[in-house]
């Protein structure tokens, strides 16, 4: 029971009518954006909304971080797209499934520690480059649909829209210093509402992108051949869509974190992500991840427990039974500010500040993930291809910072001190060291200050020895560990190695805990 409890959090204090209030305000910004998705890839509507319910509901009771909101996101309906037009819904709903599959596997081998190896400057340029996404994507509710083609608002409709969001905005900025007992951006949803209704304003709406009424979602069997065929059609979109979601929903995390100072669990986030999905492929839903803008506006309501995402799931269900007349009349004006002010908070505006003292190589790796994320629009391809500029950097780094202090002490034998990691990085500049020609008959190499990291140093060292005993000349290698010596082919001939004082670090052969 204890286990149980601990699982909702119920010992954690819980300010409820924060949470109440942080949870509508979550719903109201999460709906226009899970069916513009679900339009996008060429989903029914209802779709989305399912993927928002299910996903919000079973990530905030189940999920590894109280206070982050899941639902039908884009990142994971774009990978989708090419999937439903070659082989229709059905194919997708199995697709989701088994994404569902692949990151409860991820969970259950507590593989998402990984994320981990994100680097800080990788960070800055993921958060930032969404920051100008979300910011952007606003700017698609200023168009509308004359002759079968979308233009851009001119006139007074033009003029409306901006007064609408600019009045939003002084909302969400001015009321916090009045009073914190509610939501701002609530508050500047329900005003402008007001203002809309009460005025008789004409000016874009809800119910211009979509109708957001239905049913429960109903349980649905996915209608694909269970096949070896099907398999391979589904699997690389499953896998793609899995690694998408996992690490939109586990960069939201770690950043959840740093906001709130607390610790969440990655691998059961990944198990909840999962339940999740596998239950949108059977319950009529498109799936999702983590949705970072709608967290933001979560913490920045003052939710930091999962009630407000049940809240906001719970209520996305009432508004697809019941409350779909009231919601298809909210302005998008509001729901427009709400986004920016999301968009403006999101940005890590201390890059700029930081950005003359960081190393030039973290400059190059922040903005070149900016630069992809809002290029490419995939968070994920961004990340990867920052971690492994960062990783190759910090080879090339660590790879110079190899040293040998050489002297021959009063008995004529030579030592060489080495300093600095021995890895693949560094094995050229570690072989240049040695004058095997010319040094004594007897040489101490000693690894005190240095660590062999991988098969790569291991080789170099197998070499040098393999020079050493051609030229008839003694070797000995002190402080190195002892799954080393093993390793060396030609220790038997040529090493003498100090026992007593040799370290007992483990290499990449070794299996790691």
């Amino acid at each position: 029971m204890k286990q149980y409890l601990r699982l909702f959090d119920f010992s954690q204090k819980v300010d409820y009518k924060i949470e109440v209030l942080a949870g509508l305000t979550v719903a109201m910004t999460m709906i226009p954006e899970s069916l513009s998705f679900a339009i996008l890839a060429g989903f029914p509507p209802l779709v989305g909304l399912y993927a928002a319910f299910i996903m919000g509901l079973v990530t905030a009771v189940f999920g590894g971080r109280p206070g982050m909101i899941s639902g039908g996101a884009g990142a994971t309906a774009v990978v989708l797209i090419a999937l439903m037009q070659s082989h229709g819904l059905e194919y997708v709903f199995a697709a989701v499934a088994l994404a569902g599959v692949l990151q409860i596997l991820v969970g259950l081998f507590k593989l998402g520690k990984f994320i981990r190896l994100v680097p800080q400057p990788v960070m800055y340029g993921f958060v930032n480059g969404l920051a100008v996404i979300i910011f952007m994507s606003q700017m698609e509710q200023f168009k509308a649909v004359a002759g079968g083609e979308e233009v851009w608002l001119t006139g007074s409709a033009l003029w409306t829209m901006l007064g609408l969001v600019a009045l939003t905005i002084a909302i969400i900025v001015l009321l916090p210093r009045v009073t914190k007992a509610v939501p701002p951006s609530l508050v500047a949803i329900m005003v402008v509402f007001g203002v809309v209704l009460g005025f008789g304003i004409d000016t874009k709406l809800v119910q211009d992108i979509a109708a957001v009424s239905g049913s429960l979602p109903p349980f649905h069997i996915p209608q694909v051949p269970l096949t070896l065929e099907m398999l391979q059609v589904i699997f690389p979109y499953a896998l793609i869509m899995a690694g998408v979601g996992l690490t939109e929903s586990l960069l939201t995390l770690n950043l959840v974190d740093e906001i709130t100072g607390t610790r969440g669990n990655g691998n059961r986030e990944s198990i909840a992500q999962g339940s999740a999905n596998l239950l949108n492929g059977f319950f009529f839903g498109m799936g999702g991840c983590a949705m970072i803008a709608q967290t933001l506006v979560n913490l920045s309501a003052g939710a930091r427990a999962r009630l407000a995402g049940i809240v906001a799931a719970l209520t996305i269900l009432v508004i697809i039974l019941v409350g779909a007349p009231v919601i298809e009349q909210v302005p998008m004006a509001a729901l427009v500010g709400v986004m920016v002010m999301v968009a403006i908070g999101t940005f890590e505006w201390i890059s700029f500040r930081i950005i003359n003292k960081m190393p030039k190589q973290d400059v190059f790796v922040g903005i070149l993930v900016a630069v992809i994320t809002i290029w490419l629009h995939n968070l994920a391809l961004a990340v990867l291809i920052g971690v492994i500029i960062s990783a190759l950097v910090f080879a090339w780094e660590s790879a110079k910072r190899i040293r040998a202090r050489k002297y021959v002490d009063a008995n004529g034998v030579k030592h060489y001190e080495i300093y600095g990691p021995l890895f693949f990085g560094s094995v050229a500049a570690f072989a240049e060291k040695f004058d095997v020609q010319n040094d004594p008959q007897e040489v101490i190499i000693d690894f005190k200050e240095s660590r062999v990291a991988d098969m790569s140093g291991i080789e170099a060292l197998n070499k040098l020895t393999e020079r050493y005993q051609k030229a008839g000349k003694k070797l000995h290698l002190k402080h190195l560990s002892p799954d080393c010596r093993l390793l060396l082919k030609n220790a038997a001939q040529v090493i003498d190695v100090n026992i007593l004082e040799d370290p007992h670090y483990a290499v990449v052969t070794d299996k790691l805990s």
